[in-house]
């Protein structure tokens, strides 16, 4: 859970809201009783293991103990919600200790002694009732006919992206301990570790292991960090340590931080590209305010990358060309950023509306999943790159626009690999906060690097 006591205050008044969304939805669908189902374990195939536990999403709105196979949020309209816990005897496993927490409070606890036993619990008929969980067998099972209705799926996706203090305040948290373990492996980085020893360095520093945070934590060196998502860290240390990028995040209560920051081994060119990077984000934070188009904020995202490509000479065609011919998105192949929260890549970042009318993304950037309009209240990550990835740069060596392409220039920073700045934004009606920048990477970032 990784929380601390300033938390519980906001808890009441989130519930509070998560209490009349649902009651709206109840009555706009006719539905007399929510069930959202925590989850199950899960076997490795052939196996007597059980892959790590994730919690529902829907459940963990409710919930901040993500830790609770088998548990139940029952909602029902002018009623307090019910939190079913599992209170069966195991030996063989370590179970959540929940007696002294003051987030219970919010809910009237029933205890179940077999996961089966919530049958008791539920009404006989499920007409108007609706299941909301990854495993359909349960709710077939148990006699649902509304098994994840798209409806009530859509209103809740829609609704997400707007936090209340609560679920800001978590993502405020998880930000300054993900800064904590970002800052712990750039000192390892410096000090000549492996990628392996930065991943070390960087859960010490959290103190959360890869099971606990909301994706793998991504630490590429040198020409690793053209791979978006290098997921399997090199143990052995590099001969010519050069450059690291490290895309790493932390967990509270189920919200999740997602930063990304890229360190050059010495004061170079390279660095002076992680400093170009590093205004663009902090230009295109300053561009955000409610009323935008996500997909306008993703295009001047190019239009600035096309700048720095043309500045630094790797491409010399202008850089409206640039853009007009997809060759800005060979070096910057994917979305500016995507709303954060309960998953990193929150859902609801294509819907129009609560009844899930999609967004489509725009011609040509294909890759951008996020289309909404930046509104008060959302959390978004601003995450612009530029990368030398070989896939990418083959196949514009083979391209009509291979001429404008300085190869040369391209190849000194092959072996970098790429840089990536990343910065977790609330959006509010007069200003945006960046959860990001007012932790201590910020200043560590300022005192080891150009960007003082």
């Amino acid at each position: 859970m990784t929380a601390t006591a300033d938390l519980w205050p906001l808890f009441p008044d989130h519930i509070k809201q998560l209490q009349t969304r649902a009651e709206r939805l109840c009555k706009r669908e006719n539905l007399d009783l929510l069930a959202i189902h925590s989850g199950q374990q899960k076997r490795w195939f052939l196996d007597d293991m059980n892959y790590p536990f994730r919690a529902n999403p829907h459940f963990k709105a409710w919930c901040p103990e993500t830790q609770l196979p088998n548990a139940w949020v029952i909602i029902k309209p002018d009623t307090r919600p019910t939190l079913v816990l599992l209170n069966a005897p195991d030996f063989w496993h370590t179970t959540a200790n929940l007696e002294s927490e003051p987030w219970l409070e919010e809910f009237h606890v029933e205890h179940i002694s077999s996961p089966e036993a919530i049958e008791k619990l539920l009404p006989y008929d499920k007409k108007n009732a609706a299941y909301l969980g990854e495993h359909i067998e349960v709710a077939k099972a148990l006699g649902f006919e509304n098994i994840n209705p798209d409806p009530v799926l859509h209103f809740f996706h829609y609704h997400r992206l707007f936090k209340t203090d609560y679920e800001i305040a978590c993502l405020a948290q998880a930000n300054h301990i993900a800064a904590e373990g970002h800052i712990a492996a750039a000192e390892a980085f410096f000090k000549g570790d492996s990628e392996f020893d930065c991943l070390l360095n960087y859960m010490a520093a959290t103190r959360q292991g890869q099971n606990e945070v909301p994706y793998n934590h991504i630490i590429g060196q040198n020409k690793n960090a053209s791979v978006l998502h290098h997921w399997l860290p090199d143990k052995k240390s590099q001969v010519s340590l050069k450059s690291m990028l490290v895309d790493a995040g932390a967990e509270v209560c189920g919200y999740a931080a997602d930063i990304s920051r890229t360190w050059s081994a010495e004061h170079n060119e390279y660095e002076e590209l992680i400093a170009a990077l590093d205004q663009i984000t902090l230009a295109l934070i300053d561009k955000m305010k409610p009323g935008m188009e996500f997909p306008v904020l993703h295009q001047l995202a190019h239009e600035q990358i096309a700048n720095v490509l043309f500045a630094f000479g790797f491409v010399s065609c202008s850089p409206e060309q640039m853009i007009e011919d997809g060759i800005t998105s060979v070096f910057f192949p994917h979305g500016l950023g995507h709303p954060l929260g309960l998953q990193v890549h929150d859902v609801g970042a294509a819907q129009a509306d609560e009844r899930g009318t999609p967004i489509p993304s725009p011609t040509g950037h294909l890759t951008l999943k996020t289309t909404r309009t930046v509104e008060p209240r959302q959390v978004y990550t601003i995450e612009p790159g530029i990368y030398f990835i070989e896939p990418l740069l083959q196949k514009l060596a083979s391209s009509r626009d291979k001429h404008v392409i300085n190869w040369k220039r391209v190849d000194e920073f092959r072996p970098f690999g790429g840089v990536r700045i990343e910065d977790n934004i609330v959006i509010y009606r007069e200003r945006n906060d960046n959860l990001t920048r007012q932790t201590s990477l910020d200043a560590y970032v300022k005192k080891v690097t150009r960007l003082a």
